[in-house]
C-alpha cells in the first residue's frame, strides 16, 4: 500500500439517520438525555478483521470520526502508524471510539523496504487531539528500532496548523505490549 491501508477521510460520525441533520439541544441533560444530539442519536460503525502491510503511511488511520470501533485489525510494516486517530467528535464517554483487539507489529522483516521502515520512528498506535478514546486487548510486537513506541498521543500535532498541544486521556484496557522486542512502550 503506498499511503493507507484503510483511511476514514474527512468524517464518519454516524447516526441514526444519516441524512438528516443532528441539531445541537443545549438542554440536553435537563430532559434526561446523555446526547446532546439526541434527536438524531448516535450509532456505531464497525470496522472489522481488516488485514493491512507495509502502508507507506498508515496501516488505518481516521480524520474524524465518532463512534466508530476497529475491531480485531491486524497490521504490520507501516511507516508512521500501525492505526491513527486524528480527532473524536460528539463522544463524550469511553468505550464508544476505540480499537477492540487486534495484533500491531512495527516490522515483520519481511517488508524488503531497504532501511524504510527501520530508518523511521513508528508507532503502533497514534491517539487522538480529544478524549474518551479506548484500546482494549491490542497486541504491539517489534518496535525495537529507530526510538519506535507501541503508544503515542497527539494525532498531527507535528503540523504547524495544529493549535492542540496534547495531553488527552487515553484509555487502555488488556494491552499486550512484547517485553522484548517493545522496549519503548509510549513515546509523546
Amino acid at each position: 500500500m503506498r499511503k493507507y491501508g484503510l483511511r476514514i477521510f474527512h468524517a464518519l460520525v454516524p447516526r441514526t439517520y444519516p441524512c438528516k441533520s443532528s441539531p445541537y439541544d443545549p438542554d440536553f441533560a435537563e430532559k434526561g438525555f446523555d446526547d446532546p444530539y439526541w434527536k438524531n442519536p448516535k450509532i456505531p460503525a464497525i470496522f472489522e478483521d481488516f488485514i493491512g502491510w507495509k502502508a507507506g503511511r498508515n496501516g488505518a488511520i481516521s480524520e474524524r470520526t465518532g463512534h466508530v470501533v476497529f475491531k480485531n485489525f491486524k497490521i504490520a510494516d507501516s511507516r508512521i502508524a500501525g492505526i491513527e486517530i486524528s480527532i473524536i467528535e460528539d463522544i463524550h464517554e469511553p468505550g464508544r471510539a476505540k480499537i477492540d483487539g487486534g495484533l500491531v507489529v512495527g516490522n515483520t522483516g519481511l517488508n524488503n523496504d531497504d532501511g524504510i521502515i527501520s530508518s523511521s520512528t513508528t508507532w503502533g498506535f497514534i491517539g487522538p487531539r480529544w478524549e474518551h478514546f479506548t484500546v482494549d486487548g491490542t497486541a504491539f510486537y517489534n518496535f525495537d528500532f529507530k526510538g519506535s513506541a507501541a503508544l503515542g498521543t497527539c494525532s498531527h500535532c507535528f503540523h504547524p496548523a495544529t493549535t492542540d498541544s496534547g495531553s488527552r486521556t487515553l484509555i487502555v484496557n488488556n494491552l499486550k505490549i512484547d517485553p522484548v522486542s517493545v522496549p519503548r512502550k509510549i513515546l509523546y
